[in-house]
């Protein structure tokens, strides 16, 4: 599984003002040396690992054909990110340079690396597990504070940790069944108490379960949190969402039924992504397209983690009526947040002060909702809407474990599934081979979490959505 090419890409961004090459493999440093120029007379063949180079890069080897004046950095295998000989050139960033030196390294026998390959070399290597791996990617994708804190968490093995150390309570239980059925022809002999298997069989059923429910919070912090705006028409949604948003995104028109459509966009809220879609209205209508947009809301907001249902200040009486219909889209786990908009329009401060209009709603919702009121169209309270937001998110700690991907999630319910039938097994008194099928069983998927069983179509998927140059 060694890789036998040289590799090169370039591992930063187009459009900078620097880029970097990275050329990896058995070759890396002599097909460097043949285009490279230190400054000091060197070679790259002859300098230290860990040093940077000051020099110029020609063209093909071609002395009077200078591509620029670059740094080259030294790795030498295997202490290198991916296990094998390296050098990294730093040049400016002009696309005509960068391109001028990939081609003269792969002139010099380089090719141009998949995506993912350095990271997949780095995997085959032992350099890192795949939980890390994929955490790579991760950690690079990552666009505000609870997704980077997640990926930098499983990068440092949080996930390995984990998974080790249930996979070798499991094998040393394998091991005690494996040895009763060396001594078979002793029927009553028993390395493993059945107590102890069901006991810890059970506990590690139980952390297994709580790791697999984190994966809900894990693709929200990944892929932001969904937060639907809905109720009734003209209720000021649109303006909410462009108040939260910080830009006009959706129209907004006193006419009823503007919105028709589900409107989706993202905003940073406590370090969290929030992905806020603003739903058409609803209300009775014959409009066959405003109709279409309002069973649309209904699925969205069936599927987000928070809902914010907003209400018309001038009409928070009749709001009670909707109730029945707002709390059946809150799924188990989702948050509803009631919003009693367009104060400004209430010219009694007696009966538009925040307090009189929560306690005219709060009778009819679920205990504990939380209600604001707020105009939208004057900015007023919009802050407070923000942190009863933010205060519904999820905010890992540093130390928290998170499954973020499908895959391990995956994983983690198949081994869970088996353990389970591991303890019925128990519980019907069958022999230790049938026990010890369902427990090897578990191990198996655990150890395809970390890599350590693992096919090449999953690497395949899994390296194959990387950037070029990880």
């Amino acid at each position: 599984m060694q890789p036998t090419s040289t590799i090169c890409a370039c591992a930063t961004a187009p459009g900078g003002a620097l880029g970097i090459i990275r050329v990896s493999g058995p070759d890396a440093i002599a097909i460097t040396d043949l285009l490279f120029s230190a400054h000091n007379g060197r070679p790259l063949a002859q300098t230290p690992a860990g040093r940077v180079v000051y020099g110029v890069l020609h063209q093909a080897g071609d002395s009077n054909d200078v591509i620029d004046d670059v740094l080259v950095s030294l790795f030498r295998a295997p202490h290198s990110y991916t296990g094998d000989d390296t050098t990294e050139i730093s040049c400016h960033g002009s696309p005509y340079i960068i391109q001028t030196i990939l081609q003269a390294l792969c002139s010099k026998g380089c090719r141009l690396a998949e995506p993912g390959e350095y990271t997949r070399r780095a995997f085959m290597a032992g350099k890192m597990d795949l939980t890390q791996a994929e955490a790579v990617a991760s950690l690079i994708a990552a666009r505000h504070a609870a997704a980077h804190r997640v990926a930098l968490n499983q990068l440092r093995g949080a996930v390995t940790t984990e998974m080790h150390t249930l996979r070798e309570q499991m094998l040393h239980l394998n091991t005690l069944l494996e040895l009763e059925l060396d001594f078979s022809d002793h029927e009553d002999l028993e390395f493993a108490s059945r107590d102890d298997l069901r006991r810890l069989a059970d506990k590690a059923c139980h952390r297994i379960a709580a790791l697999a429910a984190t994966f809900r919070i894990g693709q929200a912090i990944k892929r932001g949190v969904p937060v639907a705006l809905i109720g009734e028409t003209n209720a000021g949604k649109s303006t909410i969402l462009n108040a939260l948003v910080g830009e006009e995104r959706a129209i907004v028109s006193d006419i009823h039924g503007t919105t028709r459509d589900t409107i989706e966009c993202t905003a940073v809220i406590a370090d969290i992504t929030c992905r806020f879609i603003d739903t058409a209205g609803l209300r009775q209508t014959t409009d066959a397209i405003e109709r279409i947009g309002q069973e649309r809301a209904r699925r969205r907001a069936a599927h987000a983690d928070l809902i914010v249902w907003v209400i018309d200040a001038t009409a928070v009486g009749n709001a009670a009526a909707l109730v029945p219909e707002i709390t059946a889209l809150c799924h188990e786990g989702a948050t509803l947040i009631a919003v009693i908009n367009k104060t400004d329009l209430l010219p009694d401060a007696a009966i538009s002060s925040p307090d009189h209009l929560v306690a005219t709603l709060s009778p009819h919702l679920p205990a504990g909702t939380p209600i604001l009121a707020i105009s939208a169209h004057t900015a007023e309270g919009i802050g407070r809407l923000r942190d009863a937001l933010a205060a519904h998110l999820p905010h890992p700690t540093d130390e928290a474990v998170i499954i973020t991907e499908a895959r391990h999630h995956d994983s983690l319910v198949h081994a869970h599934d088996a353990l389970l039938r591991m303890l019925q097994a128990l519980d019907a008194g069958l022999p230790a081979d049938l026990v010890s099928e369902d427990l090897r069983d578990a191990i198996h998927h655990l150890s395809s979490v970390t890599g350590e069983i693992t096919t090449d179509a999953t690497l395949q998927r899994i390296f194959s959505g990387f950037c070029i140059g990880k």
